[in-house]
């Protein structure tokens, strides 16, 4: 059966005038009453009034409702008896027999007290009055009788403070009410045990709210009498608690705002009075409440109740809370109070103290019941001191052997630098931090270790680690610590530091890092003997930006080379490098199986994508597909969300080729979310591109303002731009505007081929183009452009036979740029030199000297100046 409690924060002023009780009325629904503990103080009251001594402790921690316990059992005292109220407070313990003062005030001289001399007042009290023996115990009380001696000695006033009481009993029962007894002077407290020692025969009954035993020892002296009752009320139940709620916000309460409201104030009723009363001025929903804002308002709540209490009665209790919420999860008063400074003594105490506030688990290890205790701890702690504590905490932990993440957050909330053993614990934490999937933390704690560091050397190290973190969740801010480490003048040195930056989300999201990329894998192919495990990803990732820059060097190392990640990486870029080319889909093939025959059964690194690409861009789709799951996968373990979000946008365009449309929108949905998360605007365009093709082909028409609401940078990858471009002329033939869906088909194209992607399979953007030009009348364009596989094609009906032959030719066909002849006419039409050109594409200058000579002949033109003139007539 349930035991209600009483609620209420504390008891009122202490009553400085006898009253007669006669059943007071307490307000309604003021109090959930107790019953069991009422009748106990009833029976008390009884047997006092029937001149056996009554003496009872109301006894636990401040907040349960022992004042409004009291207050209720004064209601029942018999009308004829005279009670006495007086109320303890810290500040007042210096002053002796203060709460006597209190008790006896109304027959002690001075105003406001009742007058002697009248006649309905003296026949109130027996004839006997207590004001003489108070006269002579206590000093400042204006004698009675002039033949009144004063006492001296302890014993004599405390032998005159028990005949002041006993002279009160000689018609009518006494009840002595005392809030706080623990709290009281020494002089006082020990008149009270005096007093209760010698009530046989008197109908006085003593009652005393009070601390528990382990806080009180007098509670323990007076509990050893045969006359003494003890009452403990508990907290209140979760019934008590939701009908407490509901009976304030007069309505049913939601039962997660009750169990809110119950976990928070743990069943004190002063805190709980205190929290709803501040939900009900937050307008607090009792129905359907906002949890995280009645959570804020709790945190308010501890802190101005309990923990305002602990500060002022039990600093030492609150300074090791304190240092226990500084430490963090996982700690324990023992270490908290190493922090703190306290020795085995005070700590105990404090513990003890801490326990009562029932703020605590009393374990072990010792915890914070709700975390919102630890916040309202730290909301009221003065700054400067946390990032004090914060410094000892990381000091202390460092000694104790802890983990390198717990040191390293509180080195995050420390305000000193320079310390000699923070750099090693930060980079320690950070490896942990990024091993967990943890980046932003690992790079919180790099970025510190970088403020820590002097060395030069010490930070490029620090540099490159953080590089790498940057990689999973800020591919843009990783390609500039990129670019600030490719300025070392060794090869091997500059290659060492890039090498871990080369990744295919790089070479997509950030498609101008790739020069740095490209231009240190041709430094390091122009050494005697260059290192495969750095050569081969350099080389990978210059061919995934499109360039081919030592691409033979590295192939030749191909066999000595011990890293299988790195040739596992150079193999699937050659792979959709082939694949994308178009020309030889088997050598894509040999080269994607390849690549994939060192893989794990289970799963697949990063560098199988390619492989998986250049499958399913050779029209197997199935092996395409396992092999792209099996790096999702991989990708999910290791909690990489830019290879996650890299990973299913390839599976979703494979599902999408293979007609399993809700697999591949889903796909592009979370790559659309994992995407936002790294601030990879490019691959979030790209996710969306393939979301609007799966509605499209469901005969939806989505919106394209997310692929058009801002420009993409002028660095984006031509694969990606192309099927940004494909998305949105999609869309424009859709709603019927062939002529712009036309040109975005074209410009798609015009991307690709710059880049020599010429296989249909990557982007179908010669059937869109078809499919524009039927539509539009044009057919014998459609024709044309269907009929042209490869890059650099003429987009436009090819000129009539009457009109003549082309320009180079008596009796061929219209001439035929490759990929790379057409890179190098742009650049050269654009006025560049060879040279710049040489340096623009990574290449030789003698290599730009060949195409030039490929170009004319072809042209059959003999320089730059007919250049311009050849290329419009083509």
């Amino acid at each position: 059966m349930c035991r209600r409690a009483f609620d209420g924060p504390g008891a009122d002023g202490a009553a400085t005038a006898p009253t007669r009780q006669r059943g007071v009325a307490l307000p309604a629904g003021s109090l959930l009453h107790r019953e069991r503990e009422l009748d106990e103080l009833a029976r008390a009251l009884d047997e006092a009034g029937a001149g056996r001594p009554a003496v009872v402790l109301i006894q636990g921690p401040r907040g349960i409702g022992k004042t409004a316990l009291l207050r209720a059992a004064l209601g029942r005292t018999p009308g004829n008896a005279v009670v006495l109220r007086a109320r303890c407070h810290d500040n007042e313990r210096d002053f002796p027999y203060g709460v006597v003062r209190q008790l006896f005030d109304p027959f002690m001289n001075g105003p406001g007290r009742p007058n002697r001399s009248d006649r309905s007042q003296q026949s109130e009290f027996p004839a006997e009055s207590p004001g003489g023996y108070l006269a002579q115990a206590l000093p400042g009380v204006e004698p009675i009788s002039s033949g009144a001696e004063a006492g001296n000695g302890r014993h004599h006033v405390l032998n005159n403070l028990f005949h002041a009481a006993r002279s009160l009993t000689t018609s009518t029962p006494v009840v002595m009410a005392i809030d706080d007894l623990h709290l009281a002077d020494d002089a006082s407290r020990q008149w009270f045990s005096y007093l209760a020692r010698r009530l046989d025969g008197l109908p006085v009954a003593l009652l005393a709210t009070t601390a528990d035993e382990a806080a009180d020892p007098l509670t323990a002296d007076l509990g050893a009498l045969g006359h003494t009752r003890t009452i403990t009320p508990g907290p209140l139940c979760d019934s008590c608690v939701t009908e407490r709620v509901s009976s304030t916000f007069g309505a049913p309460v939601d039962p997660d705002l009750a169990s809110v409201c119950h976990d928070l104030s743990r069943g004190n009723p002063l805190v709980l009075q205190e929290l709803t009363d501040r939900l009900l001025a937050a307008r607090t929903s009792p129905g359907a409440p906002d949890l995280d804002a009645v959570l804020r308002i709790g945190a308010a709540t501890l802190a101005d109740t309990t923990l305002s209490w602990l500060r002022r009665s039990h600093p030492r209790a609150m300074e090791l809370l304190t240092s226990l919420a500084v430490l963090g999860p996982g700690a324990d008063l023992a270490t908290a109070a190493l922090l703190a400074g306290q020795g085995d003594l005070l700590a105990d105490e404090a513990r003890e103290a801490l326990r009562r506030t029932d703020l605590i688990d009393p374990g072990p290890p010792e915890t914070f019941r709700h975390e919102l205790v630890r916040t309202a701890v730290l909301a009221r702690t003065d700054p400067g001191v946390l990032v004090t504590l914060h410094e000892r905490a990381a000091a202390l932990l460092v000694r104790l052997g802890a983990p390198a993440g717990r040191v390293a957050e509180h080195l995050m909330s420390s305000g000193t630098t320079g310390l000699d053993w923070a750099l090693p614990v930060l980079r320690t934490a950070a490896r942990e931090a990024a091993a967990d999937g943890r980046p932003d933390d690992a790079a919180c704690y790099l970025q510190r270790a970088l403020a820590e560091a002097t060395d030069p050397a010490l930070i490029q190290s620090l540099t490159v680690q953080l590089g790498t973190v940057e990689l999973h969740r800020d591919p843009a801010a990783c390609a500039r610590y990129a670019a600030g480490l490719a300025t070392a003048a060794d090869p091997v040195e500059r290659a060492g530091l890039l090498v871990p930056f080369a990744h295919p989300v790089l070479a997509l999201t950030a498609a101008g890092a790739a020069v740095p990329f490209a231009e240190a894998a041709g430094a390091l192919a122009a050494t005697e003997d260059p290192a495969g495990e750095l050569l081969l990803p350099l080389a990978a990732q210059a061919v995934l930006a499109g360039q081919r820059t030592a691409v033979r060097r590295a192939v030749a190392s191909l066999r000595a080379a011990e890293d299988e990640a790195a040739v596992s990486g150079f193999l699937g870029a050659l792979a959709v490098m082939a694949a994308a080319g178009g020309r030889s889909p088997r050598r894509a093939v040999r080269l994607a199986a390849r690549c994939v025959s060192g893989a794990s059964p289970a799963e697949a690194g990063i560098g199988v994508l390619g492989a998986a690409m250049a499958f399913a861009w050779s029209g197997r789709l199935d092996e395409a597909a396992a092999w792209a799951g099996r790096v999702v996968r991989s990708a999910q373990r290791l909690n990489h969300p830019g290879e996650l979000a890299l990973a299913l946008l390839a599976r979703s365009d494979i599902a999408y080729r293979q007609g399993h449309l809700d697999t591949a929108l889903s796909d592009a949905d979370r790559a659309a979310h994992l995407a936002a998360q790294i601030h990879a605007d490019e691959l979030v365009r790209a996710a969306t591109a393939l979301r609007i093709r799966v509605l499209l082909r469901r005969g939806q028409v989505p919106d394209e303002s997310r692929l058009t609401h801002a420009a993409l940078p002028a660095d984006t990858h031509p694969l990606i731009r192309a099927v940004v471009l494909e998305a949105r002329g999609l869309v424009a033939a859709a709603r019927g505007d062939h002529k712009e869906a036309l040109r975005l088909f074209l410009e798609c194209g015009h991307q690709l081929a710059v880049r020599g992607i010429a296989n249909p399979a990557c982007v179908p953007w010669r059937t869109h183009a078809a499919q524009a030009y039927q539509t539009l009348g044009e057919f014998a364009a459609a024709r044309t452009i269907t009929a042209d596989p490869l890059p650099g094609a003429d987009t436009r009906p090819r000129p009539a036979p009457d009109r003549g032959p082309v320009i180079g030719t008596r009796d061929a066909g219209p001439v035929r740029l490759t990929p790379s002849e057409r890179r190098v006419t742009e650049l050269v039409l654009q006025g560049l030199s060879n040279l710049e050109v040489a340096e623009r594409l990574c290449l030789s200058k003698r290599t730009v000297d060949t195409h030039l000579g490929r170009i004319y002949r072809k042209l059959a033109i003999k320089g730059r100046s007919e250049l311009g003139a050849a290329v419009k007539a083509l």
